[in-house]
């Protein structure tokens, strides 16, 4: 049951980390007509969504061109960055953009900002929430660390289980984030 003090977070659902992308999630275009779904709920209510996304520089250490792990992927302005072309985000979405300096990593959302550079902890308490839905790309990585900065930060939240996918280097590693999300203290969801 959603509340008037809940907030839909959608993380790094962009063409790169979909089938064809340059980091490809396996599936990960498969979470798009779930958040669909979450999103149309979220609007009937009139409760808030935000939208996180990679906006990285050409040349940033955290791409294995410059010495990080990643290929590059979600460079600023190009296709690859782009939300996935079927993702229903409304109008009025906020976007969070992160990884935008060439010495950031930067997978949480809280390591981003939004409209007039204010961070996404910030654009939240402005708006009242206490509790965030999460769900996106991916599960291992920038969903994890979304969610664990999230209860950092007093945030109650609830992992959208149904709407995730993991890169998954190693074998379990989607599992064990979830795992390691609920032990912080993540309730799960599905719809």
């Amino acid at each position: 049951m959603m509340k008037g003090k809940d907030v839909l977070v959608i993380v790094d659902v962009q063409n790169d980390f979909c089938p064809g992308g340059a980091l490809a999630v396996s599936q990960g275009d498969l979470v798009v007509p779930v958040l669909n779904r979450y999103i149309r709920r979220f609007a009937e209510a009139r409760l808030p969504v935000v939208a996180t996304r990679d906006w990285h520089p050409e040349k940033t250490s955290h791409f294995n061109s410059c010495g990080g792990v990643w290929p590059p992927h979600c460079v600023q302005g190009t296709r690859g960055a782009e939300f996935h072309p079927e993702l229903a985000l409304p109008e009025d979405a906020v976007i969070v953009s992160k990884g935008m300096g060439v010495d950031e990593d930067s997978y949480s959302g809280f390591q981003g900002a939004g409209p007039g550079g204010t961070p996404l902890a910030d654009l939240l308490r402005q708006r009242g929430a206490e509790r965030l839905f999460v769900g996106g790309l991916a599960t291992d990585y920038c969903v994890k660390q979304t969610v664990l900065d999230g209860l950092k930060k007093g945030f109650q939240v609830v992992l959208l289980e149904d709407a995730i996918r993991g890169v998954n280097l190693k074998p379990g590693d989607s599992e064990r984030a979830v795992e390691e999300m609920v032990r912080a203290g993540a309730e799960r969801k599905r719809l």
